[in-house]
C-alpha cells in the first residue's frame, strides 16, 4: 500500500494535455500552463508537441491588455468587468501577472484571492502568474499562456500587468486592445505618465469615478482626451484612441468601454488591421524567442560563464573597451558550440 501511495503518477503526454484543454478541463488547463512556464528543456519540447495540436483552435478571442498606475484598483475593476462579461454569455480568462517573490520565485499579490466572486463562476478562470524577473510588466510565456486560454473556450482574454511604466507596455504587443487605468485627478499626473503609454493606449479609463471622485475623475478623463488628440495613431491602424471615466465600484461606465473594445475590433478586422496586427506580434513573438533562447545558451556553457565574469572585471578595470569584452565573449561562446 505504501508503495502504491509512494508511486509517482505518469506525467500527461501532450497529446492528452491538449485533449484536456479542448474539453474545458479546468485541471487540464492549469497544467498546460505549468508546463509552458517551466524553463526545463525536456518540458519545453513537450509544451511546444501540445501548442502544435491545439494552434488550429486559438486566435478566436477578444485579447484585452490592462494596464494601470499603483493603487488604480486593477484588480476589482477586471473582476466588476469580468462579472459583467460572464453574465452576457462570455467565457472570460484573466491572466494576472504578479511580481516575484525574491525568496520563492511565487507570485507576490495573489490577484486570484482579491477576485473571489469571479474565481467562483464556472464560466471564468483566473491565473496568477509571476514575472520571475522578465521585464515588460508580464511573463516570459504569456503568449502561449494566451493560446492555451483560447483552445479551452475562453473568447475574453484579459491580461493584467504588473504596473505601468516604461518597461510595462510589451503586453500592448500580444493584445487586440491596450487599456491603461487612471486615477481622478490628472494634473500632475498626466505630467508625469510615460508619453510611450499614451502613444501605445487604445483605451484610457479614469477609474474610481464616483462619490467625492466623480467631478475630478471627469475633468481627467477631459485632458487626457486632450492629450490623446496631438499623439498620432499606431501604424495601420485608424482608431482614435479613446479616454472615459468609470467606476469599479458602481459599475459606471463600465458598458461603455466594453462597447469601445467591441468597437475597436470591429473596425480593425473591417479594415484589416486586426490581421497586420497578429501578423506582427507573431513576428515580433519569434525575434523575442531567439533572443531568448540565445542568451539562454550563452549561460548555459560554464567557460563561457567563466569569460562573462573576467569580461565584466575588465570593463570595470577599463583594461578592455565593452566592444572588446562583448567581442571576446561572443568568441567564447562560438567556440564553446
Amino acid at each position: 500500500m505504501s508503495e502504491h501511495r509512494s508511486a509517482r503518477r505518469p506525467r500527461p503526454t501532450p497529446a492528452s494535455l491538449a485533449d484536456g484543454v479542448l474539453a474545458r478541463e479546468r485541471s487540464a488547463l492549469a497544467r498546460a500552463i505549468t508546463l509552458v512556464e517551466s524553463s526545463r528543456e525536456s518540458d519545453r519540447a513537450r509544451a511546444q508537441a501540445m501548442l502544435q495540436r491545439l494552434l488550429p483552435r486559438t486566435g478566436k478571442a477578444i485579447r484585452l491588455g490592462i494596464s494601470g498606475v499603483p493603487g488604480v484598483g486593477k484588480s476589482t475593476f477586471i473582476e466588476a468587468l469580468g462579472l459583467r462579461l460572464v453574465d452576457a454569455g462570455h467565457r472570460v480568462a484573466v491572466l494576472a501577472i504578479d511580481p516575484s517573490s525574491s525568496v520563492t520565485g511565487g507570485s507576490i499579490l495573489g490577484d486570484k484571492t482579491r477576485m473571489n466572486a469571479l474565481s467562483l463562476r464556472e464560466e471564468a478562470y483566473i491565473r496568477p502568474s509571476p514575472t520571475s524577473g522578465h521585464l515588460g510588466g508580464v511573463t516570459r510565456m504569456t503568449r502561449e499562456s494566451i493560446l492555451l486560454c483560447e483552445a479551452a473556450g475562453f473568447d475574453v482574454v484579459l491580461v493584467e500587468t504588473v504596473g505601468v511604466g516604461q518597461s510595462e507596455t510589451v503586453v500592448a504587443d500580444m493584445v487586440d486592445c491596450y487599456l491603461v487605468l487612471m486615477l481622478p485627478g490628472a494634473g500632475d499626473e498626466l505630467q508625469g505618465i510615460k508619453k510611450g503609454v499614451l502613444e501605445l493606449a487604445d483605451l484610457i479609463a479614469v477609474n474610481k469615478a464616483d462619490g467625492a471622485s466623480a467631478r475630478d475623475a471627469q475633468e481627467a478623463r477631459a485632458a487626457y482626451e486632450r492629450a490623446l488628440m496631438i499623439l498620432q495613431p499606431a501604424a495601420g491602424d485608424d482608431w482614435k484612441p479613446q479616454a472615459l471615466a468609470c467606476s469599479a465600484t458602481t459599475g459606471a461606465g463600465l458598458d461603455e468601454l466594453w462597447a469601445f473594445v467591441r468597437a475597436h475590433r470591429r473596425q480593425a478586422i473591417e479594415s484589416g488591421a486586426h490581421a497586420a496586427r497578429r501578423e506582427r506580434q507573431r513576428v515580433g513573438w519569434f525575434r523575442a524567442s531567439v533572443e531568448q533562447r540565445l542568451l539562454e545558451s550563452l549561460r548555459s556553457s560554464s567557460e563561457v560563464r567563466e569569460c562573462a565574469t573576467a569580461c565584466e572585471a575588465a570593463v570595470r578595470a577599463q583594461t578592455l573597451t565593452v566592444p572588446q569584452a562583448t567581442e571576446r565573449l561572443l568568441k567564447a561562446w562560438r567556440s564553446s558550440l
